[in-house]
């Protein structure tokens, strides 16, 4: 992490009041993986510059949907066909009393 906290950005109004850091793609190309973690750490997007022209932005990818839990998931998904209290089969479907 240190070579990212010792890169200079420029700050750069961006999206409303978030500020953009800034980095040239000769400086990205040389610290990628520290830049890319620095990203999804502290969720701040950087632009990649080449001669002063943006030419990509790094952004962190959203935070992952939570399921809201599996008690009563399956509500009103299934149907009841046929008659759910009375046996599976006849006398005549068991071996045993044959």
């Amino acid at each position: 992490m240190t070579i990212v906290n010792s890169l200079i950005y420029n700050r750069l109004p961006c999206r409303g009041f978030h500020a953009l850091d800034e980095i040239a793609i000769s400086k990205f190309k040389a610290t990628c993986l520290a830049v890319l973690e620095r990203v999804r750490r502290t969720r701040q997007p950087v632009r990649v510059t080449r001669f002063g022209t943006p030419i990509a932005e790094i952004v962190p990818p959203p935070p992952p949907l939570r399921p809201e839990g599996w008690v009563g998931a399956m509500v009103s998904t299934g149907q009841v066909t046929g008659d759910i209290v009375g046996p599976a089969g006849g006398e005549r479907d068991w071996d045993v009393f044959g």
